[in-house]
């Protein structure tokens, strides 16, 4: 190890002669001090001096820069991120990726400027997941811009998931839009089928029964058989408003089947609420007494539900009871 250290400190001070102006040499040589730079680098790794060989990782990008040798630039930007990935943070990584992607860019390498971006975001996927899903959004904007709609497909798709993963679902909606027009553009027609389901399912986690009935009629005829019966469970159940339904149809073979993201979203869906029954009309009990006018007859109080007598009968009138002075 010591050795590879001694090596390393030797290239840098080749390299810091070459960045040396003479009388016999009026410009720097920035191409040769690069190269110096990259192999110090490489024996630093070698040594186990990580945070030195970032460093002279990062002098050889910038000499190359200099130099106009934009793919060597980036590729040196690449090896720091490498090198240093369990040292630097979510957002260094995220500053030198956008950097090598940009010098991948001008020299022409749309690819592996995607990849690049790609390689970072999985980095950091897990420290910074929001900056992990910006880099993965730019991957699938630059693969487009190079006509590679399948590759742009497979990289927005990963930022889709790992949208919902974070429970960003209205994000997660444009995103998956942007991923079925991949798809679109590319004639797969079976994997907008799938993305369908998808979208239904987000839209039902946002609370929207009617964005996610419209999703199905914008892309249903693109679904197989086993989609559209999934999807059709489920808005029915929705529309319904019927717990147990809705609770099957979340748990069917076909979504459990999905990428783990969109499984685990099923689980997180809101389920309907359950219609109440309408009461019945009944007997209240500790009801108050039905009111009777005064100026009634004694039969109709005492009979509040109507006269129920034959019309042939007749009823003599009563008979008042005898004054008080008669009596006397």
């Amino acid at each position: 190890m010591a050795a590879k250290i001694q090596e390393a400190q030797q290239h840098c001070r080749a390299a810091e002669k070459y960045l040396k102006t003479s009388f016999l040499r009026w410009k720097p040589d920035y191409d040769s001090a690069a190269d110096e730079y990259n192999q110090a680098a490489q024996c630093y790794r070698i040594a186990r001096d990580l945070q030195n060989s970032k460093e002279c990782h990062l002098k050889a990008s910038e000499n190359y820069n200099k130099h106009k040798a934009f793919f060597h630039a980036a590729r040196a930007l690449e090896s720091a991120i490498l090198v240093s990935k369990e040292t630097s943070s979510p957002e260094e990584v995220y500053n030198l990726a956008t950097e090598a992607a940009s010098l991948y860019q001008q020299q022409g390498s749309g690819d592996s400027a995607a990849a690049c971006l790609d390689k970072a975001a999985k980095i950091i996927e897990e420290r910074s997941p929001e900056l992990a899903y910006k880099l993965f959004s730019q991957a699938a904007d630059v693969s487009s811009g190079e006509s590679s709609q399948h590759q742009g497909a497979e990289y927005i798709s990963k930022a889709s998931r790992l949208l919902v993963k974070l429970q960003w679902y209205d994000q997660a909606v444009d995103s998956l839009r942007r991923e079925i027009g991949f798809h679109q553009e590319s004639g797969n027609t079976g994997a907008i089928g799938r993305l369908t389901v998808a979208v239904v399912l987000v839209q039902l986690a946002r609370g929207d029964a009617v964005a996610a009935e419209k999703a199905y009629k914008e892309w249903g005829n693109n679904c197989e058989v086993a989609e559209m019966q999934t999807i059709e469970q489920l808005l029915s159940a929705y529309d319904e408003e019927d717990r147990e339904s809705a609770k099957r149809a979340l748990m069917s073979p076909f979504i459990r089947s999905m990428d783990v993201e969109y499984a685990r979203l099923a689980q997180l869906v809101p389920l309907p609420e359950a219609l109440e029954p309408t009461p019945s009309a009944g007997v209240r009990e500790n009801a108050a007494p039905s009111y009777v006018s005064p100026n009634a007859s004694s039969c109709e109080r005492a009979s509040p539900e109507g006269d129920s007598r034959p019309d042939n009968v007749s009823y003599e009138a009563p008979v008042p009871p005898p004054d008080e002075e008669e009596l006397c």
